[in-house]
């Protein structure tokens, strides 16, 4: 089969920040409308009863932890996608993202089983004071579950179509599926009466259905990165050994596995950190649900912008066009320190409009409002820094250098859950764990842009060294 790229989608020629900028929009509306769908969940549970709110939280914390395992897929698709037609080898670019594909379906099917088969026994490491909350929460992480590996091929085609320069149709994808789950989501939790239940199938409906429209896309549609795609794959036993051993799927798992450690570690730690919130009761982890949401805002649409400029910067590293990557990330750093300051700004001064908005049946209740704005407050203190952390992180993954990012991701984690612990017993108490979440978010952003600005001074030195 011959394998022939889309013209039209070449990040390495022409303006840098207009193209940056109309690619990095619409992957972060994709993944403000991730953020939506937990939004539109939480404010729907929110009006139920607040115990509904801390359930969805709790399990979505195992979603979360799926995210450093979809990621394999997806960043391997960004980046051997992009560097490939950087250097103008479709045939490679098309094994790239089968190989994604194929890696993404196995992985989504693994983790699916595993927090459906094991989730109560999962549920029960949080020790939750409130027996109904606990039978809520596991029986919504069991229907998450069949959702998972939807998702997880979903991320791999949506990387393809971003590392070939096409972020559109992802975004318009995406919007309708939103669209669908809002409509949705009210009918199941009241007048079917399923509650939480209801929350999750509308979840899960809707990521298959748009997943359905995601393979149609990256085969039919007109904007399609390639000519022809198929979803047959060899199963041999000795084409599978190949993969994993020499081929694109062991390229990407050599890639991204820093990147799975890193996205794996922190949610298994933040799970630690909502173990001490819990033991402050029930209501922590729904003011911690509704906070990390709102922060959403921040590193969603950074993750959007960086997918961006991880593309951006594979296409032109894959061309050998040094000053467009550098120059783009300057554009980057930019652009996403004022998104910082508008996050920054909305979580310190719209805090009593988001708990009115999300926990109404508290509204009367100052003690939770007054412990509500401590820890939105806290969190706004490290938005900018976490924006830095993504223009650093996604330059060096278009460069193919995973290691750096994550090895200061996963340090900076691992300090956060002693640091929580001792301020927790201090007279900050609960507001000690979020000090600790928001003084390592803070300190991850800072060194990993330093780090990339050192290692981007170093080379520039050696280039015009004699």
């Amino acid at each position: 089969m011959t394998t022939q790229s889309k013209p039209g989608n070449d990040l390495t020629k022409g303006k840098i920040f207009g193209p940056l900028v109309r690619l990095a929009l619409p992957i972060a509306g994709v993944q403000v409308m991730h953020m939506a769908y937990n939004l539109n969940d939480m404010f729907w549970l929110g009006r139920l009863c607040i115990d509904a709110l801390a359930a969805s939280g709790i399990a979505g914390l195992f979603l979360w932890l799926s995210v450093g395992f979809m990621l394999i897929g997806r960043v391997g698709a960004e980046v051997g996608v992009s560097q490939s037609r950087g250097r103008g080898d479709a045939g490679a670019a098309y094994r790239f993202s089968r190989a994604a594909l194929c890696l993404s379906a196995v992985l989504g099917i693994l983790y699916g089983s595993f927090i459906f088969f094991l989730r109560e026994p999962l549920i029960g490491f949080f020790e939750i004071q409130e027996a109904h909350v606990a039978a809520d929460t596991i029986a919504y992480m069991a229907i998450m579950a069949f959702g998972i590996p939807a998702s997880y091929i979903a991320a791999a085609i949506d990387g393809t179509f971003v590392a070939s320069g096409n972020s559109r149709t992802p975004f318009l994808i995406g919007g309708s599926g939103l669209a669908l789950n809002m409509v949705l989501t009210p009918v199941f939790v009241f007048p079917l009466q399923m509650g939480v239940v209801g929350a999750a199938v509308t979840s899960v409906i809707c990521q298959y259905i748009v997943l359905i429209v995601r393979l149609v896309a990256i085969k039919r549609f007109k904007s399609r990165p390639f000519e022809v795609y198929s979803f047959r794959a060899n199963l041999s036993f000795s084409n599978i050994y190949t993969q994993l051993r020499t081929g694109e799927a062991f390229q990407i798992l050599k890639l991204t596995w820093p990147i799975c450690l890193e996205h794996t570690l922190f949610p298994l730690l933040t799970m630690v950190t909502t173990r001490f919130e819990v033991s402050f009761g029930a209501f922590a982890a729904s003011i911690s649900r509704v906070g990390t949401q709102v922060e959403s805002l921040s590193w969603l649409v950074g993750a959007g912008f960086g997918a961006a400029l991880t593309a951006f910067v594979g296409q032109n590293f894959g061309a050998g066009k040094m000053e467009r990557i550098s120059q783009s990330f300057r554009y980057a750093a930019f652009f996403l320190t004022a998104w910082g300051v508008i996050v920054t700004a909305i979580m310190w001064f719209g805090g009593n409009a988001i708990f009115a908005v999300f926990m109404p049946r508290h509204v009367c209740d100052l003690q939770m409002r007054s412990t509500f704005m401590a820890h939105i407050r806290i969190l706004a203190a490290s938005q900018i820094f976490a924006n830095l952390e993504f223009v650093a992180s996604n330059a060096f993954r278009g460069r193919g250098q995973t290691v750096p990012p994550s090895v200061i991701n996963i340090a900076s984690n691992v300090i956060m859950v002693p640091l929580a612990y001792a301020l927790s017993r201090t007279t900050l108490g609960l507001l000690g764990i979020w000090v600790a979440r928001s003084f390592t978010t803070g300190l991850r952003g800072v060194c990993a842009f330093l780090c990339y600005l050192r290692m981007h001074s170093k080379r520039s030195e050696i280039a015009k060294s004699p």
